[in-house]
């Protein structure tokens, strides 16, 4: 058998890095420039990748042409172009060239900030920002390392809800026994994130505890704290613990927002922890004219929100603050013997391991701090208002076309609405269908992407501005395709009818 030849590599020569570097940019820069002339929702069929790519990796090294031809070829179809300016569906997941600088930096430190000794700079930054934009928000000094609490960047709200709830289930413990654990109950809406019941299964809540409190077009899709407290009062009546609450600036599915003062009446009165998820809404509160959706915040436990959706920042980064940080590090922390250091034993310093989920985490930090460098408080002030701006544009359209009405009002950059045919009686059902037809049309050109949600039984069509790169000329090109779809439907089904 002849002997196996290994082939060596330098897997980080700084001179190779810097030629293929420099290629890699010009190609990202490309696709930015060309990012609208490919269709925004991927055309492609299930499992087309796997007939595009050898079965196995190349035995010898291939050259980053060849890769980037690949990516061409065959990743390109497939994308879904969330940074396309016509892309409206979900929320937005924004980007700039600062917090792109910045996940460079991350990536070139590699930094694994486990403790502050791993990495002293990653830690102090990452708390110095936290506050910074905590001060934008204009937060109490109780959520402010400045003050009695802190902040930390977790990587989705999904762990920020988690880590919250497992500090309050432990504190919770102190007081009533871990053998009560089945008796704790949590508090969301029907609004609430879907993965608000996903992290209470994780904590250890019994999905009969899992209370989602009905919302409705009367109040606008918030949760009403007057139904809040007769769920708590029936719960409490039945023996059971009420645990958390979960309020929310900004809903997916209308970007409602829940009445935190009023929440926090009875989360206060039958000591639950309050968090509020404003991953959406709370980059807006940087403006003054929306900072009272955040009114009663003092009282909340814990609030997140998170910059990748509309400050610029990339995914994925979502800031949690608490007013409370012995309650995460009490039920996180970890302390094997390979991570103790003097620094850490003194209790002068952050170890962010004790805040989190897992124990590694990267220096995200970087990002957020040369976006707030580079653009500044009120850049991103005009960036929030340019959104809201194409959105309210775009609510005007609907408002102004009998054919079609508003369904939820719009508090930030999110219009929800649909076509309602006036010429004749039709069912819900039917009129559902034909939104449904609209939505699955629009999307099927290429030219723009849309999502839909269900609200009060009713199908609802979703136009989320906040696209980095989208302009008016872009709204006014959605709303004449979306016209011209509403035309042909509503002229085929008026044919049936006659």
């Amino acid at each position: 058998m002849a002997e196996q030849q290994s082939i060596s590599i330098n897997p980080l020569d700084p001179e190779e890095f810097r030629a293929q570097a420099h290629q890699m940019v010009d190609f990202i820069a490309d696709y930015y420039k060309q990012v609208e002339t490919y269709p925004v929702l991927s055309q492609v069929q299930p499992g087309y990748l796997r007939a595009c790519l050898p079965e196995s990796a190349p035995y010898r090294p291939e050259p980053l042409d060849s890769i980037l031809m690949d990516v061409r070829s065959c990743i390109m179809p497939g994308m879904t172009h969330w940074l396309s300016p016509s892309f409206f569906a979900f929320f937005p997941a924004t980007v700039s060239t600062a917090a792109f600088l910045g996940e460079m930096l991350c990536t070139c430190f590699n930094s694994v900030g486990f403790t502050w000794l791993a990495s002293p700079a990653a830690t102090e930054l990452e708390m110095v920002v936290m506050d910074w934009l905590a001060r934008m928000l204009k937060l109490p000094k109780s959520f402010m390392f400045a003050g009695t609490g802190g902040g930390v960047i977790q990587n989705t709200t999904s762990e920020s809800i988690l880590v919250t709830l497992v500090a309050a289930r432990d504190r919770a413990f102190n007081t009533i026994g871990i053998e009560s654990l089945r008796k704790l109950v949590v508090y969301g809406s029907d609004q609430t994130h879907s993965t608000f019941t996903k992290t209470c299964k994780l904590a250890g809540i019994h999905p009969c505890n899992i209370r989602s409190i009905p919302t409705s077009f009367h109040t606008h899709f918030a949760v009403s704290h007057v139904l809040l407290r007769k769920v708590v009062e029936a719960d409490v009546a039945a023996g059971l613990v009420p645990l958390y609450v979960c309020a929310t600036a900004g809903t997916t599915s209308t970007a409602a927002v829940d009445p935190i003062e009023q929440i926090a009446d009875v989360a206060n009165e039958y000591g639950m922890w309050l968090h509020v998820d404003a991953a959406y809404g709370g980059s807006a509160c940087i403006c003054p004219e929306f900072r009272h959706y955040l009114n009663g915040i003092e009282r909340a436990d814990s609030l997140s929100l998170s910059p990748h959706k509309w400050l610029l920042s990339y995914l994925d980064c979502c800031c949690l603050w608490v007013k409370e940080p012995g309650s995460l590090v009490r039920a996180l922390s970890t302390d094997p013997e390979y991570l103790r250091n003097g620094p850490s034993r003194s209790g002068s310093v952050v170890d962010y391991k004790d805040w989190q989920v897992g124990t590694g985490r990267r220096f995200k930090s970087l990002r957020l701090w040369l976006v707030l460098r580079s653009y500044g408080v009120a850049s991103l002030q005009g960036h929030i208002r340019s959104d809201v701006r194409m959105a309210r544009l775009f609510e005007g359209f609907v408002k102004s076309d009998r054919r079609f009405e508003v369904v939820a009002p719009r508090l930030f950059a999110l219009v929800c609405f649909r076509v309602v045919p006036r010429r004749r009686r039709v069912g819900p059902g039917e009129a559902d269908a034909m939104n449904r037809k609209l939505l699955e049309w629009v999307n099927s050109t290429g030219r723009v992407y849309m999502t839909h949600t269900v609200v009060g039984g009713v199908y609802v069509l979703r136009f989320a501005v906040g696209a980095t790169l989208t302009e008016e000329r872009h709204v006014v090109a959605a709303w004449n395709l979306i016209r011209e779809g509403a035309d042909s439907l509503l002229k085929n089904a008026h044919s049936l009818c006659t």
